[in-house]
């Protein structure tokens, strides 16, 4: 009764069960395990009037299924391991079939499936094919028909070649098609008998090419290129920096200087309050010039262009082209872009360019905090057991700072400790005396400052390093630091902290301190242009980024969402309102260590909770995890006349936090876009 197939799954879920019990110890996976989902089974019947019927079960997660028939002749469920299927023979009629999937912790999830079993050729055949709402580039079939078993799909019947897709009763198979155009579906009804019955249906794939672009759905036809330079849209080649999947692909080739490339867009720009064109690019050298053009789309007279200077150097980079003395009175319908116009370019790795992510933006009607990078004029990092992060300062007795540095001292080596570096060196004479404010929970805690040279350990090659002694507990107080003799020759560009070097630390209370205002040249102090502040449960820091995968930046803010209130989050308060308008949009990257976390963006007005009188909120759910990915926030309409400022985030609002791995994400880049 039982075929052994789809081996490869089969072992797949073999190897999951061992490496999940490979470390005896760890069951973190338990309290995270989840039943298996979009449990379904396939039927497969033999169109040859014998009621053969095969019976493949499937589903995300489980290891095995337990099947039964909804035949009365077998009552007991049918019990197969994942890749296997079942094989019946039905007489004809209806049955219900019952499939239980078993995940590998023991969750289950059960559904049931008609199976219609006719010999009869099916009739009042109809299909529903629909473009989906998130991509006009995909269509979503399903079809009925009377005395129909299953069916079996072509999306496209001009290409001989295709496999028909099989599809289920009450189901729904998708496809993307690569480009706009018209094209054909076949339905093919089949029964448990020889003779079918098929219907073909015409759809239309259109896509407006408008701005915002992203390449991510986007018709291709519209992407010209000119003079020797090609168009295309591929995989993104590069994610540190741009985590879009799809990216416009340029390589300049001869024969022409003017080689380039043009988008047309399906109507003119709106240019009456976005004047600036802003665009993610990516060239292979420094120091290129990109000449970016608007167009009219009939008459190429009318047009404005500017030139850009590029960093270049293999990696992204952000571009604001501003275009605010532009003849809004004319119409503009193409972007046409040039790179190194007046260079013949020769194709290959050093002509290759990509761009994506073009979008207009508003010129700043005043000052502007935006956007919110959380970066500092340095670098922090820790290391064999350290923590540093930047946070709010918990006892302003003593030292009125809003921001410090918080360092911990957790299990690993004697020596773990944290690391500040400058992108030029600290400037230091032959003698130097600093001066650090320090917050000791105990007195006689002892606190190493080292210099180093940019040569990574163990490799470094020149130090300089002094020891202090902490007299206070849990107060703040000034410690010097004096070292009689520096190599000034040297070029210092780190500084390092130890606490009780030499001791184990436990990442208690006991081994946590609080600095600030390092009295170097410069002058470390840690403070943003923001304060930062959390409420109810929430907490926010500003740490080293713990994944430039996707995005570069070397410092982004930490929220963590405790037990406390449902609506616990942290805010961002910032010197000057926010420069909003009666409309706007948001981007944030977001990591998240799931998917359907939402984040909820609010502005407040300066007035302190609750009596706070302006309030304007929008939510915004994460869509991958474990990655950074681009969260937009859309404010249809905010009241301009109110004083905006102050950030709230909040993730799950209604939900109490628990401030573990689930409850954690981190923010940076936050925009006005």
């Amino acid at each position: 009764m039982r075929t052994l197939k789809y081996l490869l799954s089969y072992s797949l879920a073999l190897f999951v069960l061992f490496s999940c019990t490979e470390d005896e110890n760890n069951l973190d996976f338990l309290t995270t395990a989840r039943a298996p989902s979009e449990v379904s089974a396939f039927f497969q019947i033999t169109p040859d009037n014998s009621g053969h019927v095969t019976i493949v079960p499937n589903a995300i997660g489980a290891v095995s299924y337990s099947v039964t028939l909804g035949d009365d002749a077998i009552t007991e469920p049918v019990v197969v391991a994942q890749g296997e299927s079942i094989e019946h023979i039905y007489a004809e009629g209806t049955y219900p079939v019952t499939i239980e999937a078993t995940g590998l912790t023991g969750l289950k999830n059960k559904v049931t499936q008609q199976l219609v079993v006719s010999f009869r050729t099916p009739e009042n055949l109809a299909i529903t094919a629909s473009i989906d709402d998130s991509n006009p580039f995909k269509v979503n079939v399903s079809a009925t028909a009377d005395f129909a078993a299953s069916f079996e799909v072509y999306f496209d019947t001009s290409n001989p070649d295709e496999e028909p897709t099989p599809l289920m009763l009450d189901g729904t198979v998708s496809f993307i098609y690569p480009a706009v155009g018209d094209y054909t579906i076949k339905v093919v009804a089949l029964s448990g008998g020889t003779e079918t019955s098929e219907l073909t249906e015409v759809v239309t794939i259109s896509s407006p090419v408008e701005l915002p672009i992203d390449f991510e759905v986007f018709d291709a036809s519209k992407f010209i290129g000119f003079g020797g330079a090609s168009a295309s849209v591929v995989d993104n080649p590069d994610t540190n920096g741009n985590i879009s999947a799809k990216v416009g692909q340029i390589i300049k080739d001869g024969p022409e200087p003017w080689a380039g490339d043009v988008i047309i867009l399906s109507a003119p720009i709106d240019l009456s309050t976005k004047k600036i064109i802003k665009l993610d690019v990516w060239s292979p050298r420094p120091g290129g010039k990109l000449t970016f053009k608007l167009e009219n789309l009939d008459d190429n007279t009318i047009a404005l262009e500017k030139e850009v200077t590029l960093i270049g150097n293999s990696a992204w980079e952000e571009v604001l082209i501003d275009f605010s003395d532009i003849d809004v009175t004319k119409t503009y319908q193409k972007l046409v872009w040039f790179f190194d116009i007046g260079t013949v370019g020769t194709g290959g790795s050093d002509w290759t360019f990509y761009v994506d992510n073009i979008k207009q933006v508003a010129p700043s009607s005043g000052p502007t905090v935006f956007p919110l990078n959380f970066e500092a004029p340095f670098q922090l990092s820790s290391f064999d057991g350290g923590e540093i992060s930047v946070i709010a300062n918990p006892d302003t007795n003593g030292n009125p700072s809003s921001m410090v540095a918080k360092m911990v001292k957790g299990a690993g080596q004697v020596w773990a400790g944290s690391k500040i570096t400058l992108d030029s060196p600290f400037v230091l004479g032959a003698t130097e005396s600093i001066t650090v404010k320090v917050w000791s929970p105990r007195v006689g805690l002892k606190l190493l400052m080292k210099f180093e040279d940019a040569v990574p350990w163990p490799a470094v090659s020149g130090t300089a390093e002094i020891t202090a002694t902490t007299t206070v507990a849990n107060a703040w107080e000034e410690l010097t630091f004096v070292f009689p003799s520096i190599d000034t020759a040297i070029d210092w560009y780190n500084m390092v902290l130890i606490m009780d070097n030499g001791t184990v630390g436990d990442g208690s209370a006991d081994f946590t301190i609080y600095v600030d205002d390092i009295s170097t040249n410069p002058t470390l102090d840690f403070e943003p242009k923001y304060a930062l502040s959390s409420f109810d449960g929430g907490e926010i820091s500003v740490i080293a980024n713990p994944d430039t995968n996707g995005n570069p930046s070397s410092m982004v803010a930490k929220m963590v969402k405790g037990p406390g209130q449902v609506w616990a989050g942290s805010k961002i308060t910032v010197p000057i309102p926010f420069d909003l308008g009666s409309s706007v949009t948001i981007t944030a990257k977001v990591w998240s260590p799931r998917v359907g976390l939402k984040l909820l963006m609010k502005f407040e007005d300066a007035v302190p909770w609750p009596a706070v009188s302006g309030t304007a909120e929008i939510t915004a759910t994460s869509t991958v995890a474990n990655a950074w990915e681009e969260l937009t926030f859309v404010f249809p309409t905010i009241d301009a006349a109110i004083e905006w400022y102050n950030m709230v985030l909040i993730m799950d609002n209604g939900t109490v936090g628990d401030g573990s791995a689930d409850y954690t994400i981190y923010i940076d880049d936050i925009s006005n876009n």
